[in-house]
This record gives C-alpha cells, sequence and structure tokens, in this order.
C-alpha cells in the first residue's frame, strides 16, 4: 500500500479550481506561475499513477505566456481525457490499435472546453475505448489509485480523476455513457460532475456510439 500525492508549498497550494480561478483574477497568481507548478506536480507523480497519455508542457506554457482567455476558470491548469482531439495532439483512446498521429484541430467539445480559459498539460490514460470499469494498458499498465497504489483508479476516465485525487490539478476533463466519470470519481473520493444529456457538444465519433 502506498500513499501518493503532489500537494505541497507551490503556486497551486490546496486551491480549489474557484478559488484558483479568482487568485489569477486578482493577480496574487500568474498563469504561467501555476501551469509550471502543475507540470512539476504531473512529472512527479505520474511515474507511480500513470494516468498520462501524453505530455502538452510545452503547449501549456504557450498558452500560459499567451494573451488571457476571459472565461470563467481563465488560466486554471488542467487535463483532457484522451478520447477527444486536441489540436497537434495524438488521440489514442487507450489502445495502441493504431499508429499516434496528432489531430488536425480541436473538437467541438474541446473547443467549449477550452473557451472556460482553462490551460490543459497534456491528455490522461482511460480504459480501452472507455470499454471497462478499470484502466489496465496491456503496454503501459494500470493507471493507480493514489490513495492506495495497489487499488485501480477506476475507469474510463481513470488518469483524469487518479491527477484530481493526487493534487496534480484542481479540476479535469472527463466524460461519461455509462458511468466512466461517476466509477473513478468514486474509486477517488473525488466530485463528479455528469451534466444532463444534450447538454454539451459531442463529437462525431462519440455521436456515434450506442450510449450518449
Amino acid at each position: 500500500m502506498r500513499h501518493v500525492h503532489a500537494f505541497g508549498d507551490d503556486a497551486l497550494g490546496e486551491l480549489d479550481a474557484v478559488g484558483l480561478a479568482e487568485a489569477i483574477r486578482s493577480g496574487h497568481l500568474g498563469r504561467a506561475e501555476v501551469t509550471e507548478a502543475a507540470i512539476a506536480r504531473t512529472e512527479a507523480v505520474d511515474p507511480v499513477l500513470n494516468g498520462l497519455a501524453y505530455a502538452a508542457f510545452q503547449q501549456a506554457r504557450a498558452t500560459a505566456s499567451a494573451a488571457p482567455v476571459s472565461g470563467v476558470f481563465s488560466g486554471v491548469p488542467t487535463l483532457i481525457k484522451d478520447n477527444v482531439d486536441v489540436a497537434g495532439q495524438p488521440t489514442m483512446c487507450g489502445t495502441d490499435a493504431w499508429t499516434p498521429w496528432n489531430a488536425r484541430a480541436d473538437s467541438e467539445f474541446t473547443q467549449v472546453f477550452s473557451a472556460t480559459g482553462l490551460t490543459s498539460v497534456g491528455k490522461t490514460q482511460l480504459s480501452e475505448f472507455g470499454f471497462s470499469a478499470s484502466a489496465e494498458h496491456p503496454r503501459l499498465g494500470p493507471v493507480r489509485n493514489p490513495w492506495n497504489t495497489d487499488y485501480t483508479a477506476g475507469a474510463s476516465s481513470s488518469g483524469s480523476a487518479a491527477f484530481v485525487a493526487a493534487g496534480v490539478v484542481p479540476i479535469a476533463h472527463a466524460n461519461d455513457g455509462g458511468g466512466s466519470i461517476r466509477i473513478p470519481a468514486s474509486c477517488n473520493g473525488l466530485v463528479g460532475l455528469k451534466p444532463s444529456r444534450g447538454r454539451l457538444p459531442l463529437d462525431p465519433m462519440l455521436r456515434r456510439l450506442p450510449v450518449g
């Protein structure tokens, strides 16, 4: 049994997403400062938790140094589940079934998500195609629970949940057709918000699935 966390005396501290956004708006914290803290926290715990599908650190730094987006979470670091397209990053859906290639554009969902002002530092692991309740990649290994690394972080949004629970970022993207937000939230002691059906745009691939 091992308990893993990234909380520390840095720019992120123990602030939630709302508190961090307010500290950035007030000028108490800088966008680049909190982005660097999130990157450092990711690097500190990912070797154990195994929740990172793609590191977008340079893109995050560029976003943090650019003109801010006027959204409710402007400057707050986050992570995006690796089953939606982010421009310039591969979308692997937790599988080795194809050779990675970089998406040419943000998906419809990513555009809405990014409009809130969040700064993504990377993409998170999920169970293969989101089909099972635990993420255990045959090549990369399982995503581990930060409360006890002998246990699963649940799935399919496992990497996002593990990193929020470990204090890497205060908020992260997940999606849910049959429990993919609710299961990892439960496993990791989090609040998982599943919006009402039709509230957010679904990308074309997800629209073709039998469960929305």
